[in-house]
């Protein structure tokens, strides 16, 4: 239950801190996006040397997956990934949503810097409609995820400094996706403020389940060609 509970507490604080950048700080501007890109990347090499000993600090479902298709972890165990992620990730919304009514004068949802989607959430009308945002989710997901399962292998990972290339990775996933779909390669960090979000952001928000779950299926592939000894 520990790690259950683990992966719950390090997923609302990627959400709350990685969408909350977005939200206050916007993405319409150079700063903003390197601004949100690294809150999400340092929020993951905090989590990662916090509760890596615990969980692993998956702290997203598309990893949770590739680590279960790679023989690592039970599907029991995935199972209690995915629904302490998920939770994680609506609490993180609702503290998103009360935040943004305190913030604005009229006590609504306005005040989210440049995310068309409001309180963080992905969109994909900037990636060209739901095609293109699948595509950009899976390719990231697929980059993000391969780096995740190459830096935490037993005998060929990055030991103690895998947290830090995974943060890193992240960072630079961000920094070309933002502008595309907001960046999810996460279905939990979606789902949470999407869920109040409402609207297109919600209606979407499957494209942020499949994009991210195909692409984290494909490293668990390809990484088991390559790590193949």
């Amino acid at each position: 239950m520990k790690k259950y509970i683990a992966e719950c507490i390090g997923t609302f604080v990627l959400t709350l801190l990685g969408c909350g950048t977005a939200m206050f700080l916007g993405c319409g501007t150079p700063a903003g996006v390197v601004g949100t890109a690294i809150a999400f990347g340092l929020t993951v090499v905090a989590m990662a040397y916090t509760i890596g000993g615990i969980s692993g600090c998956h702290i997203n479902p598309a990893i949770t997956l590739a680590v279960a298709l790679s023989g690592r972890m039970s599907w029991k165990d995935a199972c209690g990934y995915w629904c302490g992620q998920i939770l994680g990730g609506i609490i993180a919304g609702a503290v998103l949503l009360l935040l943004a009514k305190l913030m604005t004068p009229e006590f609504g949802i306005t005040f989210v810097g440049a995310n068309p989607a409001g309180l963080g959430a992905n969109g994909v009308a900037h990636a060209g409609g739901v095609g293109g945002a699948l595509l950009v989710e899976c390719l990231a997901t697929f980059i993000f995820v391969l780096v995740v399962l190459g830096s935490t292998d037993e005998k060929k990972g990055a030991g103690n400094l895998a947290g830090l290339a995974i943060g890193l990775t992240l960072i630079l996933v961000h920094l070309v996706c933002i502008n595309l779909t907001g960046t999810s390669v996460n279905p939990a960090r979606s789902f949470g403020p999407a869920l109040f979000a409402g609207g297109q952001a919600l209606a979407d928000v499957w494209v942020f389940f499949v994009g991210p779950c195909v692409g984290a299926a494909l490293s668990a592939l390809v990484w088991k060609c390559l790590a193949k000894e």
